[in-house]
Parts: structure tokens; sequence; C-alpha cells
């Protein structure tokens, strides 16, 4: 490895690349710390130490170069795109992107790094996933509601106003057609997952423990503990159950003793409310995108190009948006998002050319 006391002087490559490390280490520290900005507590904490992580590697450059450091460099595009998310859009997506930046460490197969600095960066995407699992069970709820909901929009409105287009009804028709179609599927939409989401609750809290169950607890016979025989009737053995129930007891003893109590909230699966407004929402912005050329007055194969062309546009969007967050590639979910979707409205606009042939 490299040091400042080499008696040779670096290569002109190698004082290039290490000036560009040390520009993306004060970069990405500069993105830890606007994101430690905008939380609070342990978020807060956790985020602040892996700017001092990132600081501890930019010294090790600084180190390197000495009086070769020369003038600040710009930090690479992808540090400054981070940098700018983190200042201006939410937390969970620039986790998301933090992610997989980190997981793209260039310290692997560099000899100036050391091991420990290629440790840590494989480190610290862990360290932000662990961050982005609340934030994205938050999100997961009403966000699988609102992809669904816009894919199911364009989709299905694409396939129906595709259809009858190549069926051969008249342009009044189609638009007619599309409007019920965003409407009927809206209402359906909004409906269904406002069911699905309450049963889902539901379900879950018929099986969390009775509330009221806990106002037994200090009255329990400690040595006769039937606590341990609920925790038994869940599948423990006899000694697992007693050592639980135990500890369950001194916990609720320091909670009382303390003021703090216990709340569950079921954050994966969101709010029944706000599944069905957010599903509602999504869907209609989505089936409005395939009737538009209608609206601005278009028609025939223009119309329909164009319709194709603006729900190509808004699948790829999407697909990228849900790779994102969910740390995937997402070129590769855009482009899944993509063939999917026009597929079925290309399978859709057949049965139309075939169902209009075969009535003329």
């Amino acid at each position: 490895m490299a040091t400042v006391n080499d008696a040779r002087d670096p290569a002109a490559s190698d004082v290039r690349r290490w000036r560009q490390y040390l520009a993306d280490e004060r970069a990405e520290a500069a993105v830890y710390r606007d994101l430690a900005a905008r939380r609070g507590g342990e978020e807060r904490a956790i985020l602040l130490a892996l700017a001092d992580a990132e600081d501890r590697h930019a010294a090790h450059w600084e180190d390197l170069l000495g009086d070769r450091a020369g003038a600040p460099r710009r930090a690479d595009r992808r540090s400054r795109v981070l940098g700018f998310l983190a200042r201006h859009f939410g937390f969970v997506f620039v986790l998301a992107l933090v992610q997989r930046a980190e997981a793209r460490s260039p310290y692997e197969g560099d000899a100036d790094a050391t091991e420990a600095m290629a440790a840590d960066e494989r480190i610290h995407g862990e360290v932000v996933r662990g961050l982005a699992i609340r934030g994205r069970n938050r999100l997961s709820g009403t966000f699988r509601a609102a992809v669904f909901g816009a894919n199911d929009g364009l989709v299905s409105n694409l396939s129906l106003v595709m259809g009858m287009g190549a069926a051969g009804a008249s342009t009044r028709t189609v638009l007619l057609a599309g409007l019920a179609g965003l409407l009927a599927g809206a209402l359906s939409m909004g409906a269904g997952e406002y069911v699905s989401v309450r049963s889902q609750r539901e379900l879950l809290e018929a099986s969390n423990p009775d509330p009221q169950a806990q106002a037994a607890l200090p009255f329990l016979d400690v040595n006769a503990n039937e606590l341990a025989l609920v925790y038994r009737a869940r599948g423990m053995s006899a000694e697992d159950a007693q050592a639980h129930a135990a500890d369950v007891l001194r916990d609720h003893a320091l909670a009382a003793a303390t003021g703090r109590g216990d709340a569950e909230e079921h954050e994966a699966v969101g709010t029944g409310t706000g599944a069905a407004l957010s599903s509602f929402a999504f869907f209609a912005s989505g089936a409005v995108v395939p009737v538009l050329p209608y609206l601005l007055g278009l028609t025939g194969a223009a119309a329909t190009v164009v319709a194709v062309v603006l729900v190509g546009l808004a699948l790829l969007c999407t697909g990228a948006v849900v790779g994102l967050l969910s740390g995937a590639p997402p070129l590769r979910r855009a482009l899944r998002q993509l063939a999917v979707g026009l597929g079925a409205a290309a399978a859709t606009y057949c049965l139309g050319l075939l169902f209009g042939t075969t009535v003329g």
C-alpha cells in the first residue's frame, strides 16, 4: 500500500483516483449529516456515526495525498445526486439510493484502501438497510395500494380503450368507455383495498394478546406463574415458557415504575382508509393517462399510439420507483413493468381486432 512516506512519488493516475475518493467520502459524509438533520433520537445518532466513518475514510486519502490534495474536487455525479435528494426528498427514498451506493464500493479491489475501509462500506449498506426498514414498513400499506392502483389503472384502461378501438368503436364510444372504466375501477379498487386492509388488521389484532389481560399481571402468583401456561399454550416448552413469563413480569413491573407502556402498531399493513384513498386516487391517475389523447381531440390510430407511449412512460416510471424503494435494480423493474403492461394491452387489442372482424 502506498503511503505519504514512500520514497517514490505516486503515479499521476493514483493521485487523481485518491483525490476523487477524497471528494466522494466528503460528499457521502455530508449526505449522512443532511439526513441526520431531518431525524431525531437513535436514527440521528446512527446517521452521524456513519458520517464520522466516512470522515475517517476521507482522512485516509488525505494522509496518502499529503500536500498533493490540492483544491477540493467535485464529488462524482452519484454522490452529488444523493446530496441533492437528501436535502429535498423523502428519507426512505434517499436511504434506498444510499443503500445501493454503499453496495457498490470501489474499495474491494483497490490496494490503496485498507481492508477495514472495504469492510466498513459493506457494513454501511446493512446499517442503511436497517434504518430503511421502519420507513418501508410505514410506507408499505399505502405504497402497495398506490403502486397497484396506478398500474391497474394504466394497464386496465389502456387495454379497454385499445380493445374498443380495435373492435371499430367510434371515438366517442371509446372515450365514454375509458371514463366509465376509470370511475368503476377506482371505486372498485378503493373499496377492495379498504376491505382487504381492514380484514388483515382485524385478523392481526385477533391474534394479539387481549390488552385487558395486562391488568391481571400485577396480581398473578409469581410462584404459580399462571402466565407460563399462556406461553405453553402457544407452543413453548415448559422451561422456556417459565423463563419468558418471568421476563414479562419483570418488564411489566419496570414499565409500571417508569410510566412506560407498550403500543403495538401494524405499520406494515397500513390503515384501511389510507389504503382505500390511496388506491382510488392512484388508480384514477393511472386510468386517465390512456384517455388523455381522446380528451385532447385525437382520434383513430394517432390516439392509440399516443396512449401507448404515455402509458409506457408511466409504467417505466412506476417500475423504476418500486425498484429504487425495494433496493432492486430500477431499470430491470421498469422494463418488467413495461413488458407486463403492454403485453396485456396487446392481447386485448388483438381480441378487439378479432371481435370486430367477427361482428363485421
